[in-house]
């Protein structure tokens, strides 16, 4: 028991200064938060990097470390739909407890973030990957948004990342509403162009009999004048 409590506190002790760290030093495109009362279970947030399918979109994870923490890896899971990795579930990757034998005990929370972003914008099958086109993890992507705001924890833990997520919302709405307002206005200026070509369609009909008509009768007339010329000679 005591030998046990050894562990938790190196590992406890260990996470801390990886805390430290990763606040002064942070990781691109990656946000992680411990749980409060648990610092053996962290949640992280990727943030879709720029010219990838993920790009706008917000991933939660978390990390399980054991309490052999740094000389044990972590389990490592995703929230999210995304498109890459299946949710809920420990992924099979170098840095996880699914290979214990290629862990380093130098390696940091900061290098484990490092990795999942770098493995998640591979397209490397591995168990707990699932197989997508581009074109739906972009859908996933801008789904992810409002996906994440129903996640309590996520929500609790990154206050900051809420309400970018909110603000990006409210931004799209009003997009999709100057689209729709822009689309009524295109559809009602056709309906009066139709409308008014229907109804100048009897007037120009009529306008034009009206010429034929005219230029009946000037034909007519002419032909009558010459006829009459012709007589008085």
């Amino acid at each position: 028991m005591v030998r046990m409590n050894r562990k938790t506190n190196s590992a406890t002790a260990r996470l801390r200064q990886d805390y430290l760290r990763l606040k002064r030093d942070p990781v691109p495109y990656v946000l992680a938060e411990p749980v409060p009362s648990n610092i053996l279970e962290w949640h992280y947030v990727v943030i879709g990097p720029e010219k990838t399918p993920y790009e706008g979109g917000f991933y939660h994870g978390k990390l399980i470390f054991p309490g052999e923490f740094p000389f044990q890896p972590p389990s490592i899971y995703m929230t999210t739909p995304n498109g890459r990795f299946k949710v809920n579930t420990r992924l099979c990757l170098s840095i996880s407890d699914f290979h214990p034998d290629t862990w380093n005990p130098a390696w940091s929370v900061s290098t484990i973030l490092t990795g999942l972003l770098s493995f998640m914008i591979e397209k490397s099958p591995t168990l707990g990957s699932i197989n997508t086109t581009d074109y739906e993890k972009r859908q996933l992507a801008a789904q992810s948004l409002e996906y994440n705001l129903r996640d309590k924890m996520f929500c609790e833990l990154f206050p900051e990342t809420v309400e970018t997520i909110r603000t990006e919302l409210e931004r799209r709405k009003e997009l999709e509403k100057q689209a729709r307002h822009q689309s009524t206005a295109s559809e009602v200026s056709s309906l009066i162009r139709d409308q008014f070509q229907r109804d100048q369609s009897p007037l120009h009909s009529a306008l034009a009999n009206l010429v034929v008509i005219i230029g009946f009768a000037a034909f007519a007339y002419t032909v009558n004048y010459v006829l009459k010329s012709i007589a008085m000679e």
